[in-house]
């Protein structure tokens, strides 16, 4: 048995916050002594960033340290070590969904962060990397689940991942995650679920689709939408290659599969905000009849397909300040600009469950379960390296037994195969002998020519050996099949796989921002 660690439950805060939700969130404790900050989880990720204090000022609205999760004041916490990479400072560009048009500046550094409520057991790591965001447009803090490490120079100078440090402190079994966003209108609310080194079973149907990262790393969780159905309506015209990402709420479709929502459900696209309001006539005629909408999933590496099928109260989020002066309902659709904006966000973690495995460089899409009497059931995920360690070393004795018994019965088989050819053999052998009454020593009558023929005499004269059997012209030798002779070469363990390494790193730009102001003017 391996002595593999037990996979990290993270337990989430209990509460609903943002304001595009809301969203059950996370808790991260930063810094000497601890500062607790709420976070959202972002499968795109590679680092932990919280708001800063410099991501409330005098004219945002009185709540606002308590509506962004909490503020980290750096300078008071004595562990904290300023990245200095950079010769601009600790201050860079922030980077994450810059494809979408999301911008901002952070500070840099480095500091201890534990995962869970004080007293939790969540795990902790000292040295690890932090941003300091002020920039509304990622409104609360995250917590990075992607293992690439972080680059803040030009040169070859890879940060290591918080999930990577977890690997190699041994406090987890595998380089994997599994999580689900959470919901509020299932079972009177269902908390979000994240677990890091392995997944909660009992959070998710059983499927078979295992689709393998996209070579594009900053898009490595790449999914094929085959369809997206809500009940004789097609609102997608064609497949396309959606990216997972709970980074951000929305669901980003190209702009035909926007206007098929807009006119099966009667949402209206708002310039001002940039969002798809529901005015409250439309939702209660939404509400009433309750459409589902079905997402067909699959890869191109295989013709296995998933259903995700939502209810409307999925999509009948509320945005608020700083998205809308005043709390609005509105449907998480966006309208992509190019394919590679498609993306799948947080509202789609609602109704689904991802695996990533990033040993194996795979991940699974499954359908959550509602059962309200389910008990947690939280299974390692090994890494490949002791799978075949256990394959060889760790068997079982009935398997030992079990095999043993089949190489004797191949065994087995393979002599009395062996003996009956021989004896067959013999047997046609004994045919083709002259019988007693036959002159011993004649040839066989065939076309040959008897003047040449020896008389057994002459040969006796020259050789000392036995009288042959009836030669033949042209004879043919006979070949005895000796069951013992017969080998067999069985196939050894399929060798390991060989992964590459994280050899493409997310690099952050450098920006200068010397002045502290600076970092509110990120938005």
């Amino acid at each position: 048995m391996s002595n593999s660690p037990a996979p990290i439950v993270v337990v989430p805060s209990q509460d609903w916050d943002g304001n595009d939700g809301p969203w059950s969130s996370f808790i991260a404790q930063i810094g000497t002594p601890p500062q607790t900050v709420k976070v959202q989880v972002s499968t795109a990720s590679t680092q932990t960033w919280a708001v800063a204090g410099e991501g409330c000022g005098s004219g945002d609205v009185i709540d606002c340290k308590k509506l962004r999760g909490g503020l980290f004041n750096f300078s008071a916490s004595s562990t904290y070590n300023p990245n200095l990479a950079s010769p601009d400072g600790s201050y860079y560009k922030l980077g994450l969904e810059s494809s979408l048009g999301y911008e901002g500046n952070g500070r840099f550094g480095f500091d201890n962060i534990t995962l869970g409520f004080p007293g939790t057991g969540g795990p902790s790591l000292s040295n690890q990397t932090v941003g300091g965001i002020a920039a509304k447009s990622f409104f609360m803090g995250v917590f990075g689940l992607t293992p690439r490490p972080s680059n803040f120079t030009e040169y070859n100078d890879p940060i290591p991942s918080y999930l990577e440090n977890l690997r190699r402190e041994e406090l987890i079994p595998s380089l994997t995650w599994a999580y689900t966003a959470g919901n509020q209108y299932r079972l009177n609310g269902v908390l979000g679920s994240l677990t890091l080194g392995g997944y909660d079973s009992s959070r998710f149907e059983p499927g078979n689709l295992s689709i393998p990262f996209s070579p594009i790393d900053a898009r490595d969780l790449t999914v094929q939408v085959r369809s997206i159905t809500s009940g004789d309506d097609q609102l997608l015209a064609s497949p396309i290659a959606s990216f997972l990402d709970s980074t951000v709420p929305y669901i980003y479709l190209p702009m035909p599969a926007c206007t098929a929502f807009e006119t099966i459900f009667g949402i209206i696209w708002n310039e001002t905000s940039q969002l798809y309001l529901i005015n409250d006539t439309q939702h209660a005629i939404l509400d009433a009849q309750n459409p589902s909408i079905t997402f067909t999933l699959g890869s191109l590496e295989s013709s296995t397909r998933v259903n995700i099928s939502f209810p409307y109260a999925a999509f009948a989020l509320e945005a608020s300040w700083p998205l809308t002066p005043v709390p609005t309902r509105y449907f998480p659709l966006r309208r992509a600009a190019n394919s590679t904006q498609y993306t799948l966000g947080r509202v789609f973690f609602q109704e689904a469950h991802v695996i990533a495995d990033y040993d194996r460089r795979n991940f699974s899409v499954s359908q959550c379960s509602w059962d309200a009497g389910a008990k947690q059931n939280i299974v390692a995920i090994n890494p490949p390296t002791l799978e075949r360690s256990d394959m060889s070393t760790g068997l079982s004795t009935g398997t030992i037994i079990g095999i043993v018994i089949g190489a004797v019965v191949v065994v087995v088989v393979l002599l009395t195969l062996g003996q009956w050819w021989r004896l067959r053999r013999r047997k046609e052998r004994d045919t083709l002998r002259p019988s007693n009454d036959e002159v011993l020593y004649q040839k066989a009558e065939l076309d040959c020519d008897q003047s040449k023929q020896e008389s057994w005499k002459d040969i006796q004269l020259r050789s000392t050996a036995a009288a042959p059997p009836a030669e033949f012209c042209d004879s043919h030798e006979i070949r005895e099949v000796q069951g013992t002779d017969i080998a067999v070469e069985l196939e050894g363990l399929i060798p390991p796989h060989e992964l590459d390494a994280f050899n493409k790193l997310a690099e952050l730009d450098s920006n200068s921002w010397a002045a502290r102001n600076a970092l509110r003017k990120g938005i």
